[in-house]
């Protein structure tokens, strides 16, 4: 979710000028719900849940097709390999120090290299590289209208919302429990928000919706496992402030305007931290290359991960909260 959102702002610089371009986008299955509606771009969806059999249904779409160039802008194994499946004589990939699983055998040239760069910047390097100005990322994003109704009729007017999405797929980078119970119980006794969990339907995730809230004093909204990708879209638009650790909710409520709190300590939020709430986020990711690999962050490479058990502890709860205070002057 969170690379879908990055690509998106590439996406409107090429509408925006080069207008006569036809794109054509090769994205995950559930990703693909997100941009639905999104104009002047062919989603090629790609099941990456079905093995084999999706890259030979893939291969048989892309069969005969060739195209100018390609923006192969993922450095993973399976999507180095997906990348043979199209024809194109300019091939643009990452730069040098961003190279994966060989990604540098699938592509023609570079993306210019550029230190300590935000995700969000990084991937419009590849807009840069199709000549095209550098400009402030637009994204222009909005849920379908029965994804809106649905999350009226969840969060319909009055207080303001308070939702957290407290699970990431890397699961060193999730909060304690208590601790988001502690801040969502702030936010209703002092802010008198309304609060609301969100999050997919994996056992992991509902485990942790219960354990927020037996260890609240008031009462949230667990809408966990009941979202789609549309539906949180329009759940994030009507929500006054987002609680996350570095997860896709993250980019896509950043992306649609709305705050967010973002909780970091594995990962650094300057590097993929909520582009447009970077001075919302509560980041502790030097005190843990400190502690935990016993160097200054300056001497590790940029977005090393610290994904090792008690790291995201080094987030306090009062330093969140302090934070909620600030969206909540702000808003």
């Amino acid at each position: 979710m969170g690379d879908v959102t990055h690509v998106v702002p590439v996406l409107r610089a090429i509408n925006r000028h080069l207008p006569q371009t036809r794109v054509s986008w090769i994205v995950g299955k559930a990703e693909a719900r997100l941009l639905q509606g999104i104009g002047d771009v062919e989603l090629v969806v790609f099941d990456k849940r079905g093995g084999l059999r999706s890259v030979l249904g893939l291969r048989k779409q892309l069969r005969g097709r060739r195209f100018d160039a390609l923006l192969h802008m993922q450095v993973s194994a399976r999507a180095n390999l997906i990348s043979t499946l199209v024809s194109a004589p300019v091939r643009i990939g990452w730069d040098k120090p961003r190279w994966r699983d060989r990604h540098q055998w699938f592509i023609s040239q570079c993306v210019r290299s550029v230190a300590e760069q935000h995700q969000v910047d990084a991937f419009l390097e590849f807009a840069a590289a199709l000549g095209l100005p550098a400009e402030p990322p637009v994204w222009n994003l909005a849920p379908a209208r029965e994804d809106s109704d649905w999350a009226a009729q969840q969060l319909p007017g009055g207080a303001p919302v308070l939702l957290i999405s407290p699970c990431s797929s890397h699961r060193h980078r999730n909060w304690a429990s208590e601790r988001y119970a502690a801040v969502a119980d702030h936010a209703i006794s002092v802010h008198a928000m309304r609060v609301a969990l969100v999050g997919g339907p994996s056992a992991a995730e509902k485990k942790t919706a219960r354990d927020i809230e037996s260890a609240m004093q008031h009462r949230a909204l667990n809408l966990v496992g009941k979202d789609t990708p549309g539906k949180l879209m329009a759940l994030l638009q009507r929500a006054a402030v987002l609680l996350s650790p570095d997860s896709g909710p993250v980019h896509l409520a950043s992306a649609l305007g709305t705050p967010v709190i973002g909780l970091y300590a594995a990962t650094p939020s300057r590097r993929s931290g909520p582009y447009r709430s970077l001075e919302l986020c509560v980041d502790r990711y030097a005190e843990a290359a400190r502690r935990y690999l016993h160097k200054d962050p300056q001497q590790l490479r940029w977005g090393r991960r610290i994904e090792v058990p008690g790291v995201m502890d080094l987030v306090e709860t009062a330093d969140v909260c302090r934070k909620l205070d600030q969206a909540m002057e702000n808003a």
